[in-house]
């Protein structure tokens, strides 16, 4: 069964909302505004690639992040696999965090 591009938005707005319940444990923001997350596709059969970064490449959760990740968009109602390319190209920066994760973290 191939999903409408509603049901992709759908499914989308629910994939974010399970990333911005996932903190860095170093920062006390979530790993969306924190622009951890480059990009999120859906097939229209319902595969989920999430490609994203770490605040660095020797971050202490490098093994862990990523699996959480994966488990949450898993979870997600219509979601059929989901699988988390982590990169390193761009580089994550603080210019990378949103408005709100600059205010959260005083740097506004």
């Amino acid at each position: 069964m191939k999903l409408t591009d509603d049901q992709i938005a759908d499914i989308g707005e629910e994939i974010i909302k399970e990333l911005k319940s996932v903190y860095d444990p170093e920062i006390p923001v979530d790993i969306y505004e924190l622009g951890l997350v480059y990009d999120v596709q859906i097939s229209e059969e319902a595969d989920v690639l999430v490609i994203m970064t770490l605040t660095s490449p020797n971050c202490p959760v490098a093994e862990t992040l990523p699996v959480e990740v994966e488990d949450k968009v898993r979870g997600v109602d219509g979601v059929k696999s989901a699988k988390i390319e982590l990169t390193f190209e761009p580089t994550w920066t603080k210019e990378m965090m949103s408005e709100e994760a600059k205010f959260e973290l005083g740097m506004l």
